[in-house]
């Protein structure tokens, strides 16, 4: 599985060009990413990165890839991030990593957004395997889990050693198990229209290519 993240993460670079702008994703496959783009700052590449977490700051930091802030650039040339689930349509869940409201922030200013994920991150439908990850401020978060029950969700807080995890952003993260997502993009927007959500993990119509290493090879979805 290592082989294949690292397979699909160290392909995204290939689509990086000098003086980019790119926006940094957060997880275990865009570890690879952030690592090979680091080597190829140190052989000259001029690019400026705009991480999406604390976690791939300090991996920038420490492969002294340049970086900066949407407020310095508010227009990003191109974003390479993880997912947790893929659908045909190229609709993503993301946000297992607890980086999901940056990471949408920066792909919904990104000219160009590529997901590295392995084989095992496809699936027919979204909702399959993954829950859908909802942040939430932690006044009311109580009140924000009830309401997605009644809408016939399995709803779990989200713990870290016993305690509630607390994303970058200082909220809580909602883990909606849902029995079938028939239309992402409403459920998005139904999510959001919640009082005391701040973001949920559906990214729909945001991708442009999907690298997706497998047994046989990188594989290429557009």
């Amino acid at each position: 599985m290592r082989r294949l993240k690292r397979l699909a993460g160290e392909a995204a670079c290939d689509y990086v060009k000098d003086g980019m702008v790119v926006g940094l994703g957060t997880g275990s496959t865009v570890h690879y990413t952030i690592k090979k783009l680091g080597r190829m700052v140190g052989g000259g590449l001029r690019v400026i990165g705009i991480p999406t977490s604390i976690k791939s700051e300090n991996l920038a930091r420490q492969c002294k890839i340049p970086l900066s802030s949407l407020h310095e650039h508010p227009n990003v040339d191109i974003s390479i991030d993880g997912a947790d689930e893929v659908d045909p349509k190229l609709n993503l869940i993301k946000g297992m990593g607890g980086a999901l409201v940056r990471e949408k922030i920066v792909a919904s200013v990104s000219r160009r957004l590529i997901i590295v994920i392995d084989d095992a991150k496809q699936v027919s439908r979204l909702g399959s395997k993954s829950p859908v990850p909802v942040e939430v401020l932690p006044f009311g978060w109580s009140t924000v889990l009830k309401r997605l029950e009644k809408l016939g969700m399995e709803v779990e807080l989200r713990k870290s050693r016993k305690i509630p995890f607390v994303s970058d952003n200082g909220n809580y993260i909602l883990d909606c198990r849902v029995k079938e997502i028939s239309s992402p993009k409403r459920l998005e927007s139904r999510l959001n229209n919640i009082p005391g959500v701040v973001e949920n993990g559906l990214f729909v119509n945001l991708t442009n290519l999907v690298l997706v290493g497998t047994d046989m090879g990188l594989k290429t979805v557009r």
